[in-house]
């Protein structure tokens, strides 16, 4: 058996079998959650039953692998998500992001302004996700009618959410995990610096870090933002559609005539899709498969060139033209067709689909023109690309569907509807219920899970919520996540795995003073926290951040919110962080835009969170 030093303390800590075991599972973990060959969540309840099975190794029970499910951070979470929904419905955020707007106009900075206030402050009260689920489609207006490419305002948007997070215990999922972790390390380990969170308890450095980090995306950040969706360009050119739409014409003899539209065309041999169909002054584009083709009809074909030749040859089509803007291909009268942005929400049912799989035509009445996943846009074969978590699909659908696409769970539809169903009649009840939940969170003995949940039975009672809402509101990926992560930690600190990492990173501490070894781990946390889920980077991060900060005498408490800090904080990808991810579709962005803009800001804050958690609680 190996002994490995404690460099800080002269100690040693030997490395035992019970930890090469959890070593092999969190490894494990970490290439699943890399690669999503599984669902984040999947692969959450997958490691909660390794753990269990290999209990006599990784000494977690049956009892403690489910006890995710019962953590106070997951019921609070669920409770937060269900209030966040309450607060939705009502339309309040909505009703500021608009007015908000307003004030902007055309003027770039205005708007910036504009974003940044609306989803910073706002995100501290409400769980920093489903803000910015609701500001997308109202920044994306306000960047169309303001003559801004979308791509300056979407970063900053989903980057000062998750700063505005930081204000307030509720305002991420990351917090109130961290706030429990810290909690049950303090009591099994006996530190007492070690505690949950009261509600404002880092609020003082979290509006240090939401003025600079808004003081970057309002100078440095905006100029290094590109504008990859141009302001003036419209769908059809954003996504390079002019090579994928054309016009036909039926012939007298062709084999299509007396075929209806399901039938026209053979899938199994042409990737192609039948828009729409002109028939002398009508235009028929609600669901037209069993509509029977006639000679000099007109169709609306969605393929690639060589495809369409090919069609043509064989069914005697003749090309008249392609439809170049939105307004060629949309009817101008408001029954009709329109184009739409819509993004793959988290907790959506059509993750992990297809659209063949899904049935997404005749589910939700609409066509699907492109698809643009991790950056890559496909025109051809869509059917068969498996559906993820930010994803973005062009959709052509008559526009009282594009009105049922805004209220569904599994979309964030980046237009907001020209009469949206907002229960503004009920923002005061909302707006006092949120208050009263965070009022007696703070000034009473009562835990936040206790008062979130108190505010759930009363945001129905008032009629903010129906019933049925209540479990529609929840997303159930993060819950199963929380609850299958946690019993990772509970590994980690009871094989000593934790210790030991603990002991090798505080090895660091013979060359590095204590606020050296302190920005290492809030270092460490942000990079790991850029390729895998923020809450599985504070799980794993935080006992192995206590394990050092006592090795090196140092106050464990401080390293619990520099963990905390940089896992709420994930700038650098795309995929670190949902919000990024909502984002990354409707601004068009590259893999590379966050790290250009989310580097520079994270290595700022590294330095100032560092220096602020030194200021506020010492070391």
């Amino acid at each position: 058996m190996s002994w490995l030093p404690l460099a800080a303390t002269g100690a040693t800590q030997a490395l035992t079998p019970q930890m090469l075991v959890v070593f092999a599972v969190v490894l494990g973990a970490l290439v699943l959650f890399v690669t999503e060959w599984l669902p984040i969540d999947v692969t959450a309840i997958l490691v909660m039953v390794v753990l269990i099975v290999l209990g006599p190794w990784t000494q977690v029970s049956t009892q403690e692998g489910i006890s995710g499910f019962s953590n106070k951070a997951t019921v609070a979470v669920l409770a937060m998500l269900i209030l966040s929904a309450g607060v939705s419905r009502t339309g309040l955020v909505q009703i500021l992001g608009r007015r908000m707007a307003s004030f902007a106009g055309t003027s770039k900075r205005r708007q910036l302004l504009a974003t940044i206030g609306a989803g910073g402050p706002v995100s501290g009260f409400i769980n920093n996700t489903p803000v910015v689920a609701i500001l997308v489609p109202v920044v994306s207006d306000l960047a169309h009618k303001g003559k801004t490419s979308p791509s300056k305002l979407l970063i900053p948007l989903s980057f000062a959410s998750m700063l505005g997070g930081m204000l307030t215990l509720i305002g991420t999922s990351t917090n109130l995990l961290a706030s429990e972790t810290a909690a049950r390390l303090g009591e099994s380990q006996g530190i007492e610096a070690l505690h949950a969170f009261s509600m404002f308890e880092f609020t003082q450095l979290g509006v240090v870090v939401l003025a600079v980090g808004s003081l970057y995306l309002f100078t440095v950040g905006y100029r290094l933002l590109p504008e990859r969706v141009p302001p003036e360009d419209d769908y059809l050119t954003e996504y390079e559609m002019s090579d994928y739409l054309s016009e036909v014409v039926v012939g007298e003899s062709s084999p299509l005539v007396g075929k209806t539209v399901s039938e026209a065309i053979d899938v199994d041999r042409f990737d192609a899709d039948v828009l729409q169909l002109v028939r002398g002054d009508e235009r028929f584009i609600r669901p037209i498969g069993q509509k029977v083709i006639r000679p000099g009809d007109v169709l609306a074909i969605r393929t690639d060139r060589d495809t369409l030749g090919a069609i043509s040859a064989v069914d005697d089509l003749s090309l008249t033209g392609t439809p170049e803007t939105e307004d060629e291909l949309e009817p101008t009268t408001q029954e009709e067709q329109a184009l739409v942005e819509v993004v793959i929400q988290s907790g959506s049912s059509l993750v992990g689909e297809t659209l063949a799989s899904a049935s997404f035509r005749n589910r939700y009445d609409a066509n699907v023109l492109a698809f643009r996943s991790r950056g890559e846009t496909f025109h051809e074969r869509m059917e068969r690309v498996e559906m993820r978590v930010g994803d973005t699909l062009l959709v052509q659908a008559p526009r009282d569907s594009i009105d049922r696409l805004s209220t569904s769970q599994d979309f964030i539809v980046a237009h907001e509807p020209a009469e949206p169903d907002y229960r503004s009649e009920k923002i005061p009840h909302a707006v006092a219920v949120i208050v009263g939940v965070v009022l007696a969170a703070t000034v009473t003995p009562l835990h936040i899970v206790t008062t979130a949940l108190g505010g759930v039975v009363a945001m129905v009672a008032l009629g903010v919520l129906r019933p049925s809402e209540v479990y529609e509101s929840v997303d159930w990926n993060v819950i199963f996540l929380l609850a299958g992560v946690i019993p990772l930690g509970i590994a980690l600190e009871q094989t000593g795995a934790a210790a030991l990492l603990g002991s090798l990173v505080a090895a660091t501490g013979t060359v590095l003073p204590a606020v050296g070894v302190l920005w290492v781990f809030y270092v460490f946390t942000g990079l790991i926290t850029g390729v895998i889920s923020n809450n599985a980077s504070v799980v794993l991060m935080i006992p192995v951040a206590v394990e050092a900060a006592v090795d090196i005498g140092a106050n464990p408490f401080a390293f619990v919110l520099a963990v905390t800090f940089a896992a709420s904080t994930s700038f650098m990808t795309p995929v670190g962080y949902q919000t990024n991810l909502f984002v990354y579709g409707p601004g068009d962005y590259q893999f590379r835009d966050f790290f250009r803009v989310g580097f520079p800001l994270q290595l700022l804050l590294s330095f100032v969170t560092v220096a602020g958690i030194v200021a506020f609680w010492g070391l």
